[in-house]
């Protein structure tokens, strides 16, 4: 099936507030309890502020109605809102989109790897032995997620996101004990450090280094598309 875009491009919290919506109706507290006790705090950034400013957001567009408020006891007065049919639209329209094509999302540890030559090698190995650890407890939360899951017998379509995250988690672990086994046997050469002042130590050796992707363009890109290097 195809479908289209419809109206402007929805953040991962509309897309997390959209789907809820699409179960029933609820207003905004009861979205935030549910994505925390779902865990889905896990995919998308959820803090109440930006949750109820993205509510309010979707209504403005006409992908949300409220329906009614509510009040229990002396708790403050809670409006309840519900999908329209063009925020379920737009919510099908954005998925396909995602699942279709891959974003460029620029995550922040990329531009740390690409700029820790501005550091001296013993600190990139142990702040990176540092990250390793923290991954690791990081798979351990995801297995134990899924554990829970499949005790339970939820359905995998609900939680292949979490295989997907362990996997890819896992790729990310892989990669970055090779790469400090490099940098701590030497066989990635480093740039030297002055131990005590901790400025680098100038070489006479010619350096590609910083401008090392100046002369890439993309008619080389595409002849390692198509299997030359040109």
């Amino acid at each position: 099936m195809s479908r289209k875009q419809a109206g402007p491009a929805l953040t991962p919290l509309a897309i997390a507030v959209l789907a809820l919506l699409a179960e029933n109706p609820m207003h905004p507290y009861e979205m935030y309890q549910l994505l925390m006790n779902r865990h889905e705090d896990e995919l998308v950034k959820v803090k109440p502020g930006s949750l109820y400013h993205t509510v309010a957001r979707l209504a403005e567009q006409e992908l949300v109605v409220a329906e009614g408020t509510n009040r229990a006891g002396n708790r403050p007065e809670r409006t309840t809102y519900r999908i329209t049919d063009a925020g379920q639209e737009a919510l099908l329209a954005r998925v396909t989109e995602i699942l279709r094509q891959p974003v460029r999302e620029y995550p922040i540890f990329d531009v740390a790897l690409a700029e820790a030559h501005n550091l001296p090698v013993d600190e990139v190995v142990t702040l990176l032995r540092e990250r390793v650890t923290w991954i690791e407890g990081r798979i351990a939360e995801y297995e134990a997620i899924r554990a829970v899951a499949a005790s339970r017998e939820v359905p995998r379509r609900y939680w292949a996101v979490i295989d997907y995250a362990t996997a890819r988690t896992r790729a990310e672990l892989e990669w970055l004990r090779g790469f400090i086994d490099e940098l701590a046997t030497g066989e990635l050469p480093w740039e030297a450090f002055d131990p005590v002042t901790g400025e680098r130590v100038e070489t006479c050796q010619p350096s590609r280094g910083h401008d090392w992707g100046a002369g890439l363009t993309q008619e080389d890109i595409a002849a390692v598309r198509r299997g030359g290097a040109g």
